[in-house]
């Protein structure tokens, strides 16, 4: 209960959406899906960009992206570091700071990324990520699927992966300002990584960082 109580605080400090934090896409072809209507205005494509009204992430932009028949089919979070004020390597500031990634599908994997020194004499950075993969794979010697998980906590009686009332109902009121009100819906082609409307959520980060 303790792990639920933290998402449900989480999620209660998380600012409403505004249609201005909010790209919508269909890729297109998706009317032509068998079972589609011709006119569906549904979305299979979703960018935002959301706000902890915390001292702790006070002034931090979160950016979420998800949709379907994009470049690839991956689960990752990644944090990026702002760059430090002090000069280390003689060059610009990079566009990415330091950061870690964890990827939670298809594979699991845990990468610190940073900025070394390059061989040589001169004080020039290179990028370098380090990365933990967990090579075991879902099967008789492996770690169990996510449905079996699942189907093994509901039968131990354990709810920790399940969502309680109040946090569903505190997700809820994050999206509901939008999820309901009109907003443009942006056409993206089918393996790519949605529409380039996007893009402009993420401007002033340096953009969005893409999987690999």
């Amino acid at each position: 209960e303790a792990i639920r109580d933290e998402q449900a605080k989480v999620l209660k400090t998380i600012r409403p959406l505004s249609a201005d934090d909010m790209i919508r896409g269909q890729f297109r072809g998706y009317r032509e899906e068998p079972g589609v209507s011709p006119h569906s205005y549904m979305a299979t494509y979703a960018a935002l960009r959301m706000w902890v009204d915390s001292w702790r992430w006070e002034g931090v932009p979160f950016f979420v992206r998800a949709g379907k028949s994009l470049a690839k089919t991956v689960t990752e979070v990644m944090i990026e570091f702002n760059n430090p004020p002090q000069v280390v390597f003689n060059e610009p500031a990079p566009s990415m700071g330091n950061y870690v990634r964890f990827r939670v599908s298809p594979n699991v994997q845990i990468a610190i990324g940073a900025r070394k020194k390059s061989p040589g004499e001169k004080m020039k950075g290179e990028p370098v990520e380090l990365v933990a993969t967990d090579t075991a794979l879902p099967g008789k010697d492996g770690p169990m699927e996510a449905y079996e998980r699942l189907l093994g906590d509901a039968m131990n009686g354990d709810p920790t992966l399940f969502a309680r009332q109040d946090v569903v109902e505190a997700a809820w009121a994050i999206v509901d300002p939008v999820i309901h009100g009109p907003s443009p819906m942006f056409d993206y082609e089918p393996g790519t990584w949605g529409p380039s409307e996007a893009d402009k959520l993420t401007e002033g980060v340096g953009g969005w960082n893409t999987p690999t």
